[in-house]
């Protein structure tokens, strides 16, 4: 079922209309649209740190959730404190506790590390239906997806169609910024971001799971660098 807002809208055409706005533009379009049934989705990359700065001079009021997946670096949950102590309150998802419970007595801690499948396993319980329920009952909501991340994101439009969410519209308003862009923005407006970024972390996710990456490498190849890169996502971005 296609929700009311995505029948209402011609998303071919705002994309169009959107080609050559700036992030700044077509989130306040988003959240004049959407608010308060929109949200921004962090994981505290510096993509993220960016969107919230945005949102936040827009609408103060702007929601920003973010999952906890109980497993994330030292340095994510000290930037987490230092961002709700600037904008306020995060809307804070965390696994479902039977589940993440049932999960590590049949397969163990480090599940992960065995087998592809097992590795999806852990990602739906600590991050993919922790989602679903943080998606639930809203219209919209705001990624940091950018088209130079991966091959799977190149096709990602500034608004997209979440078929896999309940149909909601994905708001992407950094698809086309590089790496460069994010991090002029992150040090002309004097922006907290993550020390692993420092640590040549390009791509943050799970501690046991993400490691630094080499200059040159892919900035998404210490994400389960054990795996073959195409099985490198970890199911919150799909396309259905």
């Amino acid at each position: 079922m296609v929700s009311r807002p995505a029948l209402e809208l011609d998303l071919e055409g705002l994309n169009r209309e959107f080609a050559d706005k700036s992030p700044q533009q077509v989130l306040e379009w988003a959240l004049k649209e959407f608010h308060p049934q929109i949200a921004v989705a962090s994981s505290f990359g510096a993509e993220d740190i960016v969107l919230i700065d945005m949102v936040k001079k827009i609408n103060p009021d702007a929601r920003v959730f973010t999952l906890e997946t109980c497993r994330l670096h030292q340095e994510t949950y000290a930037l987490m404190d230092k961002v709700k102590e600037m904008y306020g309150e995060l809307e804070v998802y965390y696994p479902n506790t039977a589940k993440l419970e049932d999960m590590v007595r049949k397969h163990g801690v480090n599940l992960f590390y065995n087998s592809i499948e097992l590795r999806k396993l852990c990602c739906g319980v600590r991050k993919v239906e922790p989602l679903k329920r943080a998606l639930s009952g809203l219209d919209a909501w705001v990624t940091g997806l950018r088209r130079d991340q991966a091959s799977s994101r190149t096709e990602t439009g500034k608004l997209d169609l979440d078929k896999a969410h309940g149909s909601i519209i994905k708001v992407n308003p950094l698809v086309d910024w590089t790496s460069d862009d994010i991090w002029k923005y992150i040090r002309t407006n004097n922006l907290p971001y993550n020390a692993l970024h420092d640590q040549g972390y390009p791509s943050i996710g799970c501690e046991p799971c993400t490691r630094a990456v080499k200059p040159g490498e892919d900035p998404r190849s210490g994400r389960w660098w054990w795996e073959p890169r195409d099985a490198s996502e970890c199911g919150l971005h799909v396309k259905s």
